[in-house]
């Protein structure tokens, strides 16, 4: 199927009248057009690359809407999601990331990291979640995660031993069973300095060298104070000490930083993730976004515990979040947001451009609904949201117009199904 956009965001900039030509998933040609080819999809509003959610944790999901009486911390919400982990079992997440997943395609999320952590020996975890992409028309990277300790000096407990291999090499051990395919790449992630001793940090920073490493890192102040008392160093110090900073890592949150920390990220071109309605929602705090970006980080953007999936809604929180930490607006131009939000290189795919050579992923974005209209086109980033999504593509195919799902049918019945199954 071949396309043709009102509006379309090359590299270049905003361009009219813009006719994709597809082959095998791939985009061949990119030309402008007056008169609509024959047989040709039309694509109406602005469309944009498939977007990039380089930052989930999907059972986080089930979550939504049930933690928001009696107040509480990070820490008093994290045992509330430890509740949940420990009822998962593969079956019952893979219906509840299918829906998950399925809620991204409708939102326009054509590729997803999920930080990995529910752990079995045989990785049917793991498969279940890459089954459930598929269901849903969307690329996995499954950052399978190594969680050793429940904190610095502290064994893991009761449900975070399911977390847990027990060592780094077992850990690697098991993940390099796993096959990446056309649907799923296998990346490595280290949970945080608070889960993997100082002495495993290595280990696990070099068992996967082509592949993307994430790490949480400095999401509270309580873990930059434990890793200073234990080593003298903060997080960002750790992780470099460990060699596990470098292009192919993702700093994830990256909240609560000194100015040695940005420079050591951005100096070794490590990127960051940023997670704002999870960051808002968890009571974070706000990161120094421009900062990092300045220092040489490239940015990418994740839904985290899906407080909402929203790539939109996460795109203008980042630079609505730089304007309440800094009185000032326009931190990033509607440009730096877009590339934010398209960053597959985050999650080791190809993609977030529409230019020959390209996977054909695209989001058309109503400019015609109550929440854009009269929006200049090239600031629909700035007023829209996932509701106002009209058509998503994956390689080539659509996955969701109209806000229905071609294949999964009604997304909301699917969530509502796999959550109470959980929570009966």
């Amino acid at each position: 199927m071949n396309f043709w956009c009102e509006r379309a965001w090359l590299p270049a900039g905003l361009a009219e009248r813009v006719l994709i030509r597809v082959e095998n998933g791939v985009i061949a040609n990119v030309s402008t057009v007056d008169t609509i080819p024959l047989g040709v999809r039309r694509l109406h509003g602005v469309v944009v690359p498939g977007f990039a959610n380089a930052h989930s944790h999907a059972f986080h999901r089930a979550l939504r809407g049930r933690t928001h009486d009696g107040g509480g911390t990070f820490w008093t919400w994290r045992e509330g999601m430890y509740a949940l982990a420990s009822k998962l079992t593969p079956q019952s997440y893979y219906r509840l990331a299918r829906a998950v997943y399925g809620e991204m395609a409708l939102a326009g999320v054509s590729a997803v990291g999920e930080f990995h952590y529910v752990h079995d020996r045989s990785n049917e975890f793991g498969y279940a979640l890459r089954e459930a992409a598929k269901d849903a028309g969307i690329r996995l990277t499954l950052l399978d995660t190594c969680y050793l300790a429940g904190g610095i000096d502290q064994p893991v407990n009761e449900v975070q031993q399911r977390f847990s291999d027990g060592t780094a090499e077992a850990w690697a051990s098991r993940v390099g069973e796993l096959k990446s395919d056309d649907v799923m790449r296998v990346g490595a992630a280290i949970h945080s300095v608070r889960a993997v001793p100082r002495a495993e940090l290595s280990v696990v920073a070099q068992a996967f060298p082509d592949a993307p490493l994430h790490v949480h890192l400095s999401e509270q102040p309580a873990e930059n104070e434990a890793c200073l008392a234990a080593y003298g160093l903060t997080p960002t110090g750790l992780l470099h000490e460990a060699g596990a900073l470098s292009p192919r890592t993702t700093a994830v949150h990256a909240t609560h930083l000194t100015a040695e920390d940005i420079a050591m990220l951005g100096g070794s071109g490590t990127g960051a993730c940023f997670c704002p309605t999870t960051e808002a929602d968890l009571a974070d705090g706000i990161g120094p976004a421009r900062e990092l970006a300045d220092a040489g980080s490239p940015l990418s953007l994740g839904s985290d515990q899906h407080a909402v999936i929203d790539p939109l809604l996460e795109t203008r929180a980042l630079e609505h979040d730089e304007r309440l930490r800094t009185g000032q607006r326009g931190r990033f131009s509607p440009a730096e947001l877009l590339d934010a939000a398209t960053r597959h290189s985050a999650l080791g795919w190809d993609g977030g451009r529409i230019e020959p050579g390209a996977p054909c992923d695209l989001v058309a974005i109503s400019c015609s609904t109550p929440r854009t209209a009269g929006s200049l086109p090239q600031q629909v980033l700035l007023t829209a949201t996932a509701s106002d999504v009209d058509t998503v593509v994956v390689g080539g195919r659509v996955v969701a117009a109209g806000g229905v799902h071609e294949t999964l049918g009604d997304v909301g019945r699917l969530l509502t199904d796999a959550i109470e199954e959980l929570w009966e």
